[in-house]
């Protein structure tokens, strides 16, 4: 068996420092959602077709300040349920809650901490004046900050 030297890869990423970089330099803009009772096959549909590790469930929180996402099916919910046989779980049933909610302005670093807090691997994206979501960051999205970050 030989050895190869890992090449190094020339990304086409422009992406600030994990040091300077915000919310809204890593974060995927735009949210994928589905309704409490949408079915585990609905769901898991969803996330395939888009290629995508959540969905957030939408609706209002209890939460102060009040967030139109109420919890999140990742992927390894959706498959622990799937696994179960569970074909007949909803959303609801599926999502975690509460939900972490950040905003874009925030630094990165500070929101990789939140996640790391709270044990979760997605967060809401906030607007901070209309406290809609603007999108959704994972600890992939810190990752590619990590591999292709200038210092």
């Amino acid at each position: 068996m030989t050895e190869t030297a890992l090449q190094p890869f020339h990304g086409s990423y422009l992406m600030q420092s994990l040091e300077h970089a915000t919310v809204s330099d890593a974060m995927h803009p735009g949210i994928l959602s589905c309704e409490p009772d949408a079915t585990l096959t609905e769901v898991a549909k969803m996330m395939a077709a888009h290629h995508v590790h959540c969905v957030a469930v939408i609706g209002i929180s209890h939460e102060n300040p009040e967030c139109f996402v109420w919890g999140i099916v990742d992927d390894l919910e959706l498959v622990k349920a799937g696994i179960a046989d569970g074909t007949d779980v909803t959303a609801r049933a599926l999502a975690t809650e509460p939900i972490v909610v950040v905003e874009p302005g925030m630094p990165l670093r500070d929101a990789a901490r939140e996640m790391l807090t709270h044990g979760v691997s997605h967060v809401i994206v906030t607007d901070p004046v209309a406290q809609r979501p603007v999108g959704v960051l994972s600890t992939l999205d810190v990752a590619g900050v990590l591999a292709w970050g200038e210092a």
